[in-house]
């Protein structure tokens, strides 16, 4: 089972290990922000319409995901459309990025970090 990627052990029993690959997580992370209203896309990414033609690999372009111990540090990188508040968008995106990862990895998110890479001003809102 030898693989490139990074993955971090999450459970560890009797029957085994439950390990998840940093790719994974960074995945949930852009599922959560592209699901927020006014995050036009991932920066350096497609639009949502198309990930399920192209995988779901390109979803974790423009977010660098860290996890040391049981916590994870996040850096996301979106497109915002125009009109939308800036702060308002971005703060949802964090709480969004840190409930989807927590509930779905049970790993503790410490830090969310948002970059405005651009304004969409196609983006309909």
């Amino acid at each position: 089972m030898a693989d490139s990627r990074k993955t971090y052990k999450i459970k560890s029993d009797a029957v085994g290990d439950v390990r998840i690959a940093d790719e994974v997580v960074a995945i949930i992370a852009g599922l959560a922000a592209t699901e927020v209203d006014g995050v036009s896309s991932m920066a350096g990414n497609i639009t949502n319409e198309i990930v399920s033609r192209l995988g779901m690999k390109n979803l974790s372009k423009g977010i660098m995901v860290e996890v040391l111990e049981d916590e994870v540090k996040v850096d996301v990188a979106i497109n915002i459309a125009y009109g939308f508040s800036i702060p308002e968008v971005s703060s949802k995106v964090q709480d969004k990025i840190k409930s989807a990862i927590e509930n779905m990895t049970g790993l503790k998110v410490a830090v969310v970090n948002v970059r405005i890479a651009s304004v969409d001003m196609t983006a309909n809102n």
